[in-house]
């Protein structure tokens, strides 16, 4: 009575953003700060070459408050989630009627009634769905929602449930921010929705082994501050090198405890964090540098989406594979790395 997937589906919203075009205009947005030109390089070096934003990029060049940044949140994050829903159902051969539950996963905007109730008005789910709202994260959101959701199927076995992520990264930006933070965020981050429908009944990878580990003082290496305008970015430095120098302990440690081998995974889905994470990551599985290919590919093509963006690395992956097993991984803050193993 394994969790399986049944279906899964991303979506992105309509405008897409060149990263030459991001450059140019960052260099403008930042002329404030005197070693900007030195700083400029971070647009090349993160291996992406377009991403996808709910909003025009002249939107980036306007002062914006919480109130028209949670509006845009709200509107997008819900359009974007009810895409891949119903691409979900029509994938599964379901109805709305057949979703006993619907955990949604976010740290990018904030909304009470939370995203799942919003989808659930939406779509017009029955009344009685069960909804579990996830929010704080960040990158993690992705393989931890899908970890809780495969939870309460097995939990209720026979129960059909409605996992969605949805990250709107973008609408963060903040253009009198002149942190390295908030520049290394122009240059990484995208916009994103992605979601799978799990049961113990019926055909798709089992979802067999998950787990969590969260590093002592590690609080300040990511997360959000929040801000007159909204939240501003927190990066450490030290990330590649605590993925380079802690990491594999850790991915053991995790493998040993559900008596697996690192020989005994197939493939690896990655969240790409950054090209020099994902560097970081290949010594840590033993691979040849660039051998996370669907992780870069997905960097390269929408940047990164948070929570989102495992889910698309994972899609992008021929995830029905029989005999097959699948190690579905992602940094976020806390901070912590998170895992979870599908059989294919």
């Amino acid at each position: 009575m394994q969790p399986r997937i049944l279906a899964l589906k991303s979506a992105n919203p309509p405008y897409e953003i060149g990263q030459e075009d991001a450059a140019k205009r960052a260099v403008n947005l930042f002329a404030g700060r005197k070693d900007i030109e030195r700083l400029m390089p971070i647009f090349v070096n993160t291996g992406i070459e377009r991403r996808y934003s709910c909003v025009p990029i002249d939107w980036y060049l306007e002062p914006h408050g919480w109130t028209d940044r949670t509006k845009l949140f709200v509107d997008n994050a819900v359009t974007l989630l009810e895409k891949v829903a119903t691409a979900l159902l029509t994938e599964a051969n379901l109805s709305k009627n057949d979703i006993d539950a619907i955990v949604v996963a976010s740290t990018t905007g904030v909304a009470t009634p939370s995203l799942d109730a919003l989808v659930v008005e939406r779509m017009q789910l029955r009344r009685d769905v069960q909804r579990l709202p996830i929010f704080g994260l960040g990158c993690a959101g992705g393989v931890v929602g899908l970890t809780r959701a495969a939870q309460m199927a097995k939990a209720n076995p026979g129960s059909r449930v409605l996992f969605l992520v949805v990250e709107l990264c973008a609408l963060t930006f903040r253009k009198d921010d002149l942190s390295k933070s908030n520049v290394v965020a122009a240059a990484l981050f995208g916009d994103g929705a992605a979601g799978a429908i799990l049961s113990t009944k019926g055909e798709g990878p089992a979802l067999i082994a998950h787990g969590e580990h969260t590093w002592p003082q590690s609080l300040d290496i990511m997360g959000w501050e929040v801000k007159e305008d909204g939240f501003k970015a927190v990066f450490s430095q030290s990330i590649p090198s605590l993925v380079a120098n802690e990491y594999e302990p850790v991915l053991y440690a995790f493998l040993q405890k559900n008596d697996l081998k690192l020989s005994d995974i197939d493939r690896f889905a990655c969240h790409p964090g950054g090209a020099k994470v994902l560097d970081a990551l290949e010594i840590a599985f033993k691979m040849e540098p660039g051998g996370l290919k669907e992780s870069r590919d997905v960097l390269r093509d929408c940047g990164n989406m948070s929570a989102a963006t495992a889910m698309f690395v994972l899609e992008r992956m021929n995830w029905r594979a029989k005999d097959r097993r699948t190690l579905l991984t992602a940094l976020g803050p806390g901070f912590s790395a998170v895992f979870a193993v599908l059989q294919g």
